[in-house]
């Protein structure tokens, strides 16, 4: 993907950056996907190096932009009910669905290679049986899933009236599509429940296989794999919670007495209901799949996700040494605090510092102790650690979330999952003291170990918190993943005139932008975390409806969306990117173990 300064003017002179916090003007971006440098898009780098993961995409201008006549007329041709624009979001959200079950069952084209069953499956590494349960769970989703967006696409054309065909009836509604297409996947609720066995016995092979596993990894540096593709492969659970939001956001809008509101009251209920049956695997599942990512961003560490252990937080803090504060990236479970270092290996893997045993562990504010402001001393059985956190409201959400993960860890009376075995102590050692003055040299080299990071972990989760000085939780990662959303906008950079058209995918905390919903893969994508989401102000001249603004420091951006509708729904899944969550505004995650 492409990653660019953001500040570019409308000539589209784009300017290499390092993080948001490490700024190096020295030359033009090349077009990046995954973190692979892809060929000429805007020009090459002068000095051949390859920009920063976390910066922001710009595109080319050329044929995108739509003058304020054309917007007029869209507007005025187009329905306002805002049952229409509901309607409208099911069709984008389902648009991309499909695109996403692609990535598992259907082949693209050469220059694509292939997708997942064909590029890993035709391998002899992959058990046959692993094979049968990808096909057998993912082939009938896809099939009945075209199906339903076919049905969607031709009732919003109806309702545009770009229609030709003469059917009798009221179709300005769509509580009727969503009833007999909830129906119509009841039968395959089977096939839903399966997809942790599908995730669990892929990692099994993957475990047995380094074939395998290479296979994977592979696969996952695609340019059509634009996530992790465990979560591809949860993407039919994820969306049940998006058929429902959309249908109680519909029953929400029709008055009891609309001829659209019983179909739409009856799908809820139905929807409801595979909801609940699917919820206890999902929750299971969206902690495994966290384990198993955050396991390739680590090294260190002979094993992570083991029975019973569960994810709660990660982010950075600084750790407080005889050489100061030192930037660390913390992991929370729900038995251990692991602290790490971004190393200086090709794979630019964090390498794991140290383990604290939650067990009898204590915390407590110490910033008049120390004079460090948002600081907290952790004291283990054997080792104390003082960290500080970038902000206050930083601090309370690690406190909140460590005093909850040792009242856990004390109700289980200290019998954890296991320690994390590897070439670590809980102790002060030489070892130790020596990779200490590593991170120092890595945070002073920040920029140049960036260009040289290997491409498929350099824009993860963890990449973006440790640029970015924040942190997110387990709840974040389930709201993220709940709150989806896909659909046209437009784009304006700060210092440039024209409003260019995109598609844009919003998941796993970032923007993804297309040049139409028929790509197979996106141009370049934008990480939301640490971004703020405004409404720009008179001072900033921009004069149009429906208008928000992305800004992190100097990194600007405007976004325009067709309707208030449509305002308000981005405005709302960018802040639960933007915002974390807490605890409260989930279920209770009673089930940790994902076996």
């Amino acid at each position: 993907m492409q990653y660019c300064h953001p500040d570019a003017d409308s000539k589209n002179k784009a300017v290499v950056t390092g993080s948001p916090q490490l700024s190096d003007p020295s030359g033009h971006s090349p077009a990046m996907v995954n973190g692979q440098r892809q060929g000429l898009f805007l020009g090459h780098s002068p000095d051949g190096r390859q920009p920063s993961p976390l910066t922001s995409p710009l595109l080319n201008d050329a044929g995108c932009v739509r003058t304020d006549d054309e917007d007029e007329v869209r507007r005025k041709r187009f329905p306002t009910d805002k049952a229409y624009f509901v309607a409208k979001e099911l069709l984008t959200t389902e648009r991309t669905y499909l695109k996403d079950l692609e990535v598992i069952t259907v082949k693209h084209s050469d220059w694509l290679k292939s997708a997942f069953q064909d590029s890993v499956g035709k391998d002899e590494a992959m058990p046959e049986s692993l094979k049968d349960l990808i096909c057998s769970n993912f082939d009938p989703l896809y099939t009945f899933h075209t199906g339903f967006l076919k049905e969607v696409e031709q009732r919003l054309a109806l309702w545009e009236g770009r229609s030709n065909a003469h059917i009798k009836g009221d179709y300005q509604r769509i509580g009727d599509v969503m009833l007999n297409s909830v129906q119509g996947m009841k039968p395959l609720t089977a096939h839903m429940q399966k997809h942790s066995e599908v995730l669990l016995e892929l990692e099994k092979a993957c475990q047995s296989s380094r074939r395998l596993e290479a296979l994977c990894r592979d696969f996952e540096l695609q340019k059509v794999c634009y996530l992790p593709i465990n979560i591809f492969l949860l993407r039919p659970l994820h969306r049940l919670m998006h058929y429902k939001q959309i249908l109680e956001r519909l029953c929400k809008h029709y008055p009891p007495t609309h001829q659209d509101f019983r179909d739409c009251r009856a799908a809820l209920a139905d929807m409801s209901e595979m909801v609940v049956q699917l919820h206890s695997s999902m929750i299971k599942m969206e902690n495994f799949q966290k384990l198993l990512e955050l396991k390739k961003d680590l090294v260190g560490i002979d094993s992570l996700a083991i029975p019973g252990r569960e994810f709660i937080r990660l982010g950075c803090l600084s750790k407080l040494s005889g050489k100061g504060l030192q930037q660390r990236m913390f992991f929370l479970f729900n038995d251990i605090l692991l602290y790490t270092s971004r190393g200086m290996t090709g794979s630019n893997q964090f390498k794991v510092h140290g383990q604290l045993p939650l067990h009898r562990m204590k915390i407590r504010e110490s910033e008049e102790e120390w004079g460090v402001p948002y600081s907290f001393t952790l004291s283990g059985q054997r080792q104390s650690v003082v960290v500080a956190a970038s902000s206050l409201l930083e601090m309370e959400r690690w406190m909140e979330d460590i005093r909850m993960a040792i009242d856990l860890a004390e109700k289980c009376n200290g019998h954890s999952p296991g320690l994390l075995t590897g070439s670590l102590s809980d102790g002060k050692s030489p070892e130790d003291a020596a990779f200490d003055q590593e991170s120092e040299d890595d945070l002073s080299a920040s920029r140049t170990s960036l260009e040289r990071q290997a491409p498929h972990r350099g824009n993860t989760t963890v990449h973006v918190c440790w640029h970015r000085n924040t942190s997110v939780s387990m709840v974040d990662f389930s709201v993220a993943v709940e709150n989806q959303l896909s659909g046209n906008l437009l784009r304006k950079f700060k210092n440039s005139n024209g409003w260019q058209k995109l598609w844009v995918v919003f998941t796993n905390f970032s923007l993804f932008f297309y040049k139409s919903h028929q790509d197979d893969y996106p141009l370049a994508s934008l990480p939301l975390l640490g971004y703020s989401v405004t409404i720009p102000s008179d001072s900033e001249n921009i004069h149009k409806d429906y208008v928000f603004k992305l800004h992190f420091k100097s990194h600007v951006y405007y976004f325009r969306s067709e309707s208030e509708y449509s305002f308000e729904r981005w405005m709302e899944v960018i802040r639960s990117a933007t915002t974390s969550a807490s605890r409260n505004q989930v279920p209770s995650r009673k089930e940790t173990s994902p076996y």
